[in-house]
């Protein structure tokens, strides 16, 4: 039977009726967990974790995590000019400027899904193994910066299983730094003066010492103009000015480590007082060619490595005048203002000597803050790196300790960098796992 629809209730006098009320939802109450109460002593204990409060200078080295870190307990702890000698660079320093951009533009590019359970930093350079893929760049000066200086950088090097490089400028002798690093693998770092007879008696001492690697420095045909140290108005030693013991007032522990230990020299050369400048334009050889790298060749039978290297024609003449290997750097941005950038050169380089079947070892330097920037640089087809700097603000935020601890931060980036692009041995970082922005 067909049912019909029936017409709205209406009131009377035709007025529709108010709909029915729809049934009301049941309130429904907040979950157990997110209820408020009062908490228990029990709940509580577990997240009290307070710790006396730690001042100390080993505790501040503790804490930094960065090499950033420890340059900003560098600045606290060391005198300006000293600092500004080890911070600065040439002319406007846009060297320096654009070699750490060059670090921040790197993209990474990981692969995932791999067992990086265990991560091996182990790496071959010049014929023995180095703990991890770097070692410590030769600085000038180094106990001005910090008492301990050369000590503290070999000491450090030798407990980490990696290469120290001696400078020619350094304030510790060849034979004190042996010495003070027995089981070290200690390099030494030459500027070949127009005096060949000095520069062959350092060459010998070094050799006696039991340096197995000689490194030559080619970019310092003349000094570059570091205007923070004309404008601190920098000698070596420094200079007590009212400017300086002002500067030093906030500074004691500098100062006394300073003025109680044995007084700041050139222990490879003769005392020398003035500025680094003078020192340079005075002692080294401007007409140096490559007939003088043939002279060294001849002269140094163990491993020779060529630093200062800014061009692949110049990688490739220094490898076929004999060299075992290339440092691509511009000295730190401290020479030549708007020089190329070692990071940019890499490729290049890596690609050339291979194609000249060369096994010359590929040595990074300029710029490096980070262990992530050492694994972009190993990635793109650099075998080892330097780092300067950044071994410098740790000597100055804490001696000895402080570079203890620049290299483990620098370990543990390194580690955690590889497990995350997906590798677990330097052999297996290729330029895949990289690319350049804005080259």
């Amino acid at each position: 039977m067909t049912q019909t629809a029936q017409p709205a209730p209406t009131h009377t006098g035709g007025t529709p009726a108010a709909p029915s009320p729809q049934p009301r939802a049941a309130v429904v109450g907040l979950p157990p967990a997110l209820k408020r109460r009062v908490p228990k002593y029990s709940d509580l204990a577990p997240l009290m974790k307070f710790k006396k409060p730690e001042f100390s200078n080993a505790a501040r080295l503790r804490r930094a995590s960065t090499i950033w870190e420890l340059r900003d307990l560098a600045k606290r702890r060391t005198p300006q000019a000293p600092f500004d000698y080890t911070d600065g660079a040439a002319e406007a320093e846009i060297t320096l400027r654009r070699a750490r951009q060059a670090f921040e533009d790197i993209e990474f590019r990981p692969g995932i899904l791999r067992d990086v359970s265990s991560i091996d930093l182990r790496t071959d350079i010049l014929g023995k193994e180095s703990a991890l893929p770097f070692g410590i760049a030769p600085t000038g000066f180094t106990r001005m910066m910090q008492s301990e200086g050369e000590y503290a950088g070999s000491q450090a090097a030798e407990a980490a299983g990696i290469p120290y490089t001696l400078s020619t400028m350094g304030t510790a002798s060849i034979e004190d730094v042996a010495a003070a690093a027995p089981n070290g693998r200690n390099w030494f770092q030459l500027y070949l003066w127009t005096d060949r007879d000095r520069s062959l008696e350092l060459i010998e001492r070094a050799a006696k010492a039991g340096n197995d690697t000689l490194m030559v420095t080619v970019d310092t045909a003349v000094a570059g103009a570091r205007l923070r140290d004309v404008r601190n108005g920098m000698t070596i030693p420094p200079a007590l000015t009212v400017k300086t013991v002002l500067d030093a007032s906030y500074r004691p522990a500098w100062w006394f480590n300073f003025l109680t230990h044995e007084p700041l020299t050139f222990a490879s050369l003769s005392r020398y007082t003035g500025t680094v400048a003078d020192l340079i334009n005075s002692m080294f050889d401007p007409t140096l060619t490559f007939d003088d790298l043939d002279w060294l060749r001849e002269t140094w039978k163990g491993k020779l490595v060529v630093k200062g290297i800014q061009t692949v024609e110049d990688a490739r003449k220094v490898v076929d005048h004999g060299a075992d290997g290339v440092v691509i750097s511009n000295h730190g941005g401290r020479q030549l203002d708007r020089a190329p950038i070692p990071l940019h050169l890499v490729p290049d380089v890596a690609a050339a000597l291979a194609a000249d079947n060369s096994d010359a070892a590929i040595i990074l330097d300029t710029g490096i803050m980070s262990g992530a920037d050492i694994i972009a640089g190993l990635a793109l087809g650099a075998d080892f790196a330097l780092i300067g700097r950044a071994y410098l603000y740790g000597l100055m935020a804490g001696g000895r300790a402080g570079v203890d601890r620049t290299i483990q931060i620098l370990e543990k980036d390194m580690a955690r960098t590889m497990a995350l692009l997906g590798v677990t041995k330097l052999s297996e970082l290729n330029p895949d796992h990289v690319r350049l922005l804005n080259k």
